[in-house]
């Protein structure tokens, strides 16, 4: 969307990104891919291409909601978006509905892709989300650059901020009021142009945390993971983890140069892990947003924990590329966990020791390694059913898990 050369370095060749790759060069943006490192050249803001070719978001979720943000306050254009069967389940609607209050003309079957969406003056809104989601956010942020007016998002509690610090460092006029009950107010005011930058992309701390939940679990451990991204907003399971008895350093000395109340560079460090003593504990609909991604793993290291741990406020479990709370409770239950199923989340039993089985990965990369690092953990091992499907967001897993042997 930027006007000029980026040159990105760190860039993970996954299925998820390479779909992203394939989307903007279909709207009209240069690309040129050379292992972790990429050359882009935008389009602009207004500047989207329109050639009437489906844009296939694959299995991304994040793709399909920001650039149907982007898209919706085009100048002219319409574009048809899809993606694969499980993008096929997963609602619009919610990004849908206030960019219509916008001005945007998004049109679907049952509020799930395909859908199309149609160039429209974009008018700017003052929105509360109506649950935690960066996704949304982003959405709503993007449209809001070209939209006539302030935008406002109002979130309770606060989610992921990738984008709004992406979007300073562009040269975007954000700002953001910390509230006392955790939640944020962000405020955007249109830009003609965005900068291009050059940037490093730190590690992602999703796929960090599975070998350092490894490290916890299997005895006699010391795992070291480098270089990063310590976020304050992503960093939600590691916070748990150390209040249950994990010993993980590294963390606070990154959230202290973080600083929560100030946007600016991602920060980014090492952290170590070593076996340790779990003991249970509760996580509710504050936490959620900071561990979403990560609730598949902190089920898995309850089922180590002595007492009971109770998940509530992750609902958003329910629409994750599988039904994440079905898939994590049957998935842990086959390979002999106490664990149960609730509305929004799920209660685990820890028993200090999982038996271990056979665990279907229903086509989500996070249940696939989750299955994995239940292996490394277990009594007799486990055999992931689908375990293909980790090469979404993380196509060297197997290789990087090899190393810890």
């Amino acid at each position: 969307m930027s006007d000029g050369r980026s040159v990105i370095d760190g860039y993970l060749r996954a299925e998820d990104t390479d779909s992203t790759l394939d989307a903007i060069a279909l709207l009209g943006a240069g690309v040129e891919a050379s292992g972790d490192s990429v050359v882009i050249n935008g389009v602009g803001l207004r500047g989207a291409r329109s050639t009437g070719e489906v844009i296939d978001v694959g299995n991304s979720g994040t793709l399909m909601r920001l650039v149907t943000g982007w898209l919706a306050g085009q100048p002219s254009g319409n574009w048809r978006i899809d993606g694969d069967q499980s993008i096929r389940t997963r609602p619009i609607d919610r990004v849908a509905d206030p960019l219509a209050l916008m001005g945007a003309v998004i049109e679907s079957t049952g509020g799930r892709p395909p859908f199309t969406v149609e160039a429209r003056s974009l008018t700017a809104i003052d929105y509360t989300l109506p649950v935690a989601s960066a996704q949304l956010k982003s959405a709503l942020l993007i449209a809001g650059l070209i939209a006539d007016g302030e935008t406002v998002i109002r979130e309770t509690p606060a989610s992921r901020d990738h984008t709004e610090r992406m979007l300073v460092e562009q040269g975007v006029d954000l700002t953001v009021d910390q509230l006392e009950q955790g939640g944020r107010i962000v405020r955007l005011k249109p830009v003609a142009s965005l900068k291009s930058v050059d940037r490093r992309i730190p590690g992602d701390p999703s796929s960090a945390a599975f070998p350092l939940v490894a490290g916890l679990l299997v005895q006699s451990s010391n795992v070291s993971v480098q270089g990063v991204a310590l976020n304050p907003t992503r960093t939600g399971l590691f916070s748990i983890l150390g209040r249950m008895g994990a010993r993980i350093d590294g963390l606070h000395s990154a959230e202290q140069q973080s600083g929560s109340d100030r946007l600016g560079p991602e920060p980014i460090g090492a952290l170590i892990s070593q076996t340790s003593a779990l003991v249970a504990t509760d996580v509710g609909a504050d936490e959620i947003p900071s561990v979403i991604d990560e609730l598949p793993l902190l089920a898995l290291a309850a089922c180590f924990a002595d007492g009971t741990t109770v998940v509530s406020g992750a609902g958003e479990l329910r629409v994750k590329e599988t039904d994440r709370i079905a898939s994590v409770v049957e998935g842990l239950q086959g390979l002999g966990a106490t664990i149960e199923a609730r509305e929004d989340g799920f209660a685990i039993t820890g028993s200090g020791q999982l038996r271990g089985g056979t665990i279907d990965s229903r086509g989500d990369h996070r249940i696939a390694m989750l299955g994995a690092i239940a292996g490394l953990a277990s009594e007799q091992g486990v055999t992931v059913e689908g375990f293909e499907a980790a090469s979404v967001s993380y196509p060297n897993f197997q290789s990087d898990i090899e190393t810890l042997a």
